[in-house]
């Protein structure tokens, strides 16, 4: 009777696949199979997850596969790259996936993903700069950022021009005829000063330039700059896409397919690459990015307006007050009210005091760098973040010594907030 099994069972399945073939003919006919998509437009959050990404072909799997081979069999000399895949530092299906997903969500026709956010920045640099060419930046940068244009950019003979892009005017009377790049940051790190991309990019067009803008802390889901000129948006992939403290990463999506080839181009010379298991790792965070980034958003909100009506606290920034001194900005740019998870403030008693709280200040805060997270996380930026500038540069923007940048995480607020009230008062 065993013998007599796997007959039975083909024969039933053959069956089950016979009866079920007119109902398969009679869905895909009407165009309601199951596996396709609806017509029209689909919101931000169902994009997060399903941007990109489709079932893998011969199992059904609904996660894209990690695929760790470094080369890719191909069928003949003269079918070479058929399949699109010959080398993983060129190419690599799970990599190729993530790029994919990145570029629709950031509505640019191309994404390059790399395995950090710096070399990501470079890389763009690279991309729109050579030996003789000039680039304004917004002076208020990630601390890397200023760092490699002093450092590296400028002994190749590249000139850059450091600025405050809250003034348009500003950043137009510093751009000079071999302009090639200007570099903003939306909102800036750590300042949160914001910028008028749309003008800025409107200038830069005028000027033969390309607008590159780092909105790592706004996300797409808060700001998408290629929908507003910008030629270029670079992501810290580590940040919110990831946002569990788990992967390094970074992305330059771009405005145009010549402007993507070129940065694809950078990449695979300089061999800057992510590898396919942190791709992997970011396809499936980046899923909840929408709903973290909302949590983040609230919860700031919340500590902002704690720190604001707080007596020891001098000054706070976030966008989202009312006093924050760009509002009309924020409005503009900011989707949904949502204003993100960053904020920083000063506190009576100035860097000395400011020091103290950190060093004494109890979880759930976790006193490190990196931001985005859902760990709420607080920075000496000083000493971490921009440890790079030139202490004149940090000290001329507002970057004290005893500075406090903040990231709000996903929490309970009123813990994040007791917290912060025991720390005020023991300084």
């Amino acid at each position: 009777m065993l013998s007599l099994a796997p007959r039975v069972l083909r024969s039933a399945l053959a069956t089950r696949a016979t009866a079920a073939a007119p109902l398969r003919l009679a869905r895909a006919a009407a165009g309601t199979k199951s596996g396709t998509w609806m017509e029209g437009k689909l919101g931000v959050g169902t994009d997060l997850v399903h941007a990109g990404i489709s079932p893998e072909p011969v199992t059904g799997a609904i996660l894209t596969p990690i695929v760790l081979s470094t080369t890719f069999v191909q069928d003949s000399v003269e079918e070479y790259m058929n399949k699109g895949f010959s080398y993983s530092r060129t190419n690599n299906p799970t990599v190729s996936t993530l790029e994919k997903k990145l570029a629709l969500l950031e509505h640019g026709a191309g994404a390059c993903a790399f395995g950090t956010g710096m070399a990501a920045t470079t890389s763009a640099i690279f991309a729109t700069m050579k030996t003789g060419d000039h680039c304004v930046i917004t002076e208020c940068s990630y601390g890397g950022t200023n760092r490699s244009c002093r450092e590296f950019f400028t002994p190749l003979g590249m000139e850059f021009t450091f600025c405050d892009f809250r003034d348009v005017e500003t950043v137009k009377q510093a751009m000079k005829p071999n302009t090639k790049l200007i570099f903003s940051e939306m909102p800036a790190n750590p300042l949160l000063t914001l910028c008028d991309i749309e003008a800025i990019s409107k200038l830069a067009q005028e000027n033969g330039a390309y607008h590159v803008v780092d909105a790592t802390f706004a996300t797409p889901v808060i700001c998408r700059p290629i929908e507003h000129g910008a030629d270029m948006v670079i992501q810290s992939l580590t940040k919110y896409y990831e946002g569990h403290n788990m992967m390094t990463g970074g992305a330059v999506i771009s405005r145009t397919p010549e402007l993507a080839a070129k940065v694809k181009w950078i990449q695979n010379v300089h061999g800057n690459i992510m590898n396919p298991f942190a791709a992997f790792i970011i396809l499936q965070t980046s899923k909840t990015m929408g709903l973290r980034v909302k949590q983040q958003s609230a919860n700031a909100m919340a500590i902002a307006t704690f720190l604001e009506s707080h007596p020891k606290v001098t000054k706070v920034y976030y966008p989202g007050l009312a006093s924050f001194p760009q509002k009309a900005l924020a409005d503009k740019y900011h989707r949904d009210g949502l204003h993100g998870g960053m904020l920083w403030f000063d506190i009576v008693g100035g860097s000395a005091a400011s020091t103290k709280l950190m060093n004494e200040i109890q979880r759930p805060w976790s006193l490190c760098e990196n931001l985005g997270a859902t760990e709420s996380i607080i920075t000496a930026c000083a000493v971490m973040t921009h440890a790079n500038m030139l202490k004149e540069d940090r000290l001329k923007v507002g970057i004290t010594d005893g500075f406090i940048r903040i990231s709000v995480g996903i929490e309970e607020v009123e813990d994040l907030i007791r917290a912060l009230s025991e720390a005020l008062k023991r300084c």
